[in-house]
This record gives C-alpha cells, structure tokens and sequence, in this order.
C-alpha cells in the first residue's frame, strides 16, 4: 500500500464514516504540545481555543495565530481472514487562523476560523448472496467537512473571575457514496457479461448556530503560586441539515445506463450535536512552570442523524494531564525564554466495535521558539504520538504521528499615542 495525501482532512480514518466525521482537537499548538491541556490555564502570550473565559488573560496586545497541522499513519491494520492487513496514510490541513485584541482592560474579544470535523474513508466488502454461488461487492466511500466561524468573548469581574461566551457558525457538507454490483462469471457459455454497479450518493449541507460558555477561577495560593479552575460546556444542539439523494445505475467504466433517479431533493432535516462538559485545574508558578488536568464527557448517545436515526454511539471521556515550563521569563539569554511542554492524553471515542469502545491514547511533546523584536512573538511545534483501537476482532488499529506547526505575533493595536 502507498501513501495517499488528501487536503480536506489529516488522511484516510476509516471511523469517520460514523456520526458527522473525525473531530479535530479545539486545541491551538501551544496547548496541543501539552497533552490538549487548556480548560483552566492560559498566559498573556498564547489565545486559548478552548475556554472563552481565559481569552481575558491576554495582556493589552493584539495576537494573531495560525496553525497547520499534518497527521502521518505508518499503520493502518486489521485483522482478516487470520492475517493482518496494512497501509500507510498522510493528511494535512490547516488547524486555525485566529485574531484577538482587547477591547478594554477586563473584555477580550476574539475571531476564529477553524475546522471542526472532517469525513474521508473508503471501504471494500466482499459477499455472498444467500442461496446462489454468486458473490457481491459493496463499496462505501465518504468526503467531506465542517468548519467553525467562532465570535468569543471573555470578560474578567472583580481580581480574578473569569466568564465567557463563543457563538460559532457551523457550516459545510459530506457526501456519502455506497454502490453495490454482483461479480458474474458464467463459465458454462463463456459469456462474460458487462458488471452493471448500483449506486447511490448522499450529500448533506450543514449550516446553524452552535454556542460554547465557559468560566475560569484563579484564586493565589501564596507569593508564587496560583490554582487555575475552569470548566467550559458545549451545549446539546440542533444544527440545519439539507440533503439530497441520488439513485442510478453504471457500468464499470462509468457509463451511465440510467438517467439520475433524485430520491429526495434539499431536504431539510436537523442532526442532533451532544453536549460536551469539561473541566480543569492546573497549578502556576508565576510565568515558570505550569502543571494541569482536564477530564470532558461528550454524551454522544445524544447524536441524531438527519433522519432522526439513532447510529447508537457511545458517550465519549477525554483526561488529559500536561506541564509547561519557562526557565527564565527575566532572563536576556534566548534559551531562557524558550518554552517546553509536554502531555499525555486519554480518550474513550464514541466509536464501539465487535462490542468494544475504542481507546485513543496518545503523548505529545512541544516547544515555542522566540522570534521577532524584543522577542514578544513565537514559532510553535507539537509532536503527539500515539494509537486508536487495537487488533480485536473487526476493530481497526491505527497508529499515528500528528506535526503542528504555528506562529503567534503579538503587536500593539489601537493604542493612542501622546506627545509631550
């Protein structure tokens, strides 16, 4: 098997053809270099995408980030008919493009493009067709994404209060092909008739409104130490869902033998999202060393389809724990002010197969790079490593190396000048 690039996902991931596709981490590089870690800690450098409350941490600058993000799975592999299949796979895609700046000394606002979820799978099965010795072939194939246009705003009340709000428009679309043909062969007469395939297409627009709230605490624990409390709650939404359907019959090479048979025209339908709960706290010595633990509950039981149909997911679980280290902030040498992170994460996927609930866990690494005058701006990496589902039955193992890379560029915008 041979690599394949794609440009609307991170590469082929066959789970995604369940539910509205392979989610991407809300993380920006920063965090995502520190095991996801961002519920409860923020610093005046970095945005945090994760809670909206913390954007009120930022300092009087303006940053503007933007990140990619390149995903290589060097194994692909399941178990079939007593032996294990492989390939490889590669995807990238951008992670974020995002803009804050204050709008006073307590309200931070921000604007956010990102991708949400992404759908890019492909499927052979092989079947018998009862009582005949003719066998069938069933192809399943999928593409496509949703994206988020975010609006946030975090606010500060009183010395340490944090609460805050992000209006997201959700919007974009997937198309599901599924085709079927019978494999003929009649020996007896040496005829070998032209394989007529089945096929039908389903494309869905996604557009609506989807909310996040979150809040923040960060009571001082002394002279040097801080306790970071967050939690940011995503709540159960109904989101627009148009969809059409097409029927028709090819022959192997394309051609069509049947005009286009339109099952359903942009129909209008809804998808249920689930509620998404998250929490976290962190301890922070003063601009050195921070240490984190965020736990979420996503009640994917919850989900819908356009059809009202019920694909039975199970609720997922993240726990993430990750450290983040400064040697020196005061310090004029450049690998003083450079920062390291490193993390580990823990999901339960909504995914269950051959009656198991895949596991994905992961460890990451990170690092930000000063770059630019007075050293206010940074080059960010994370590296995660790490494996979803095991060999089990008709479970599929994927093995995987994720790259970010992203800059931040910190300036002063909007500031009044005075002359003496």
């Amino acid at each position: 098997m041979s690599p394949a690039a794609r440009a609307q996902g991170l590469g082929n991931s066959p789970y995604s053809a369940l539910g509205v596709g392979e989610e991407y981490s809300q993380a920006n590089i920063a965090n995502l270099g520190m095991g996801s870690v961002g519920i409860s800690n923020a610093n005046t450098v970095h945005l945090n995408l994760q809670n909206p409350a913390l954007l009120a941490r930022r300092a009087r600058f303006t940053v503007f980030e933007v990140g990619i993000i390149g995903q290589y799975k060097p194994q692909i592999s399941q178990n079939q008919g007593g032996s294990t299949v492989s390939q490889r796979d590669f995807g990238a895609n951008i992670n974020y493009i995002a803009l804050a700046f204050p709008a006073s000394s307590r309200w931070t606002t921000s604007l956010n493009l990102r991708p949400y979820s992404y759908v890019d799978y492909q499927t052979k099965v092989f079947d018998k067709v009862p009582n005949t010795i003719y066998e069938v072939q069933k192809n399943y194939s999928g593409k496509g994404a949703l994206n988020k246009a975010s609006f946030a705003n975090g606010f500060r009340f009183f010395k340490n209060l944090y609460v805050g709000v992000e209006a997201s428009y959700l919007f974009g679309n997937i198309t599901n092909n599924s085709d079927s043909r019978l494999l003929i062969n009649d020996v007896v007469s040496s005829v070998q008739p032209q394989d007529i395939t089945v096929s039908r297409i389903n494309r869905t627009n996604y557009s609506d409104i989807v909310w996040k709230l979150g809040a923040a605490w960060r009571p001082k624990l002394g002279e040097k130490w801080t306790l970071n409390l967050g939690a940011a709650y995503d709540p159960k939404t109904s989101v627009k869902a148009v969809q059409t359907d097409v029927n028709q019959l090819v022959t192997l090479s394309g051609t069509s033998l049947s005009d286009p048979d339109t099952l359903r025209a942009n129909l209008t339908g809804h998808i249920t999202l689930p509620e998404q709960m998250q929490f976290g706290i962190s301890l922070e010595r003063n601009n050195k060393l921070t240490v984190g633990v965020d736990v979420g509950f996503q009640k994917w039981s919850q989900y819908r389809t356009a059809d009202n149909a019920n694909p039975k997911l199970m609720d997922g679980m993240r726990l993430a724990a990750g450290l983040e280290y400064i040697p020196k902030i005061t310090s004029t040498k450049y690998w003083d002010l450079v920062t390291y992170r490193a993390g580990f994460q823990y999901i339960k996927s909504p995914y269950q197969v051959s009656g198991k609930q895949l596991n994905d866990i992961n460890g990451s690494v990170g690092i930000s790079l000063p770059i630019g005058s007075y050293f206010v701006n940074n080059l960010n990496l994370a590296f995660v490593g790490g494996q979803r589902g095991t060999l089990i039955g008709t479970q599929i193992r994927e093995r995987y190396v994720k790259i970010a890379l992203g800059f931040t560029l910190n300036d002063k915008w909007f500031y009044r000048y005075a002359l003496d």
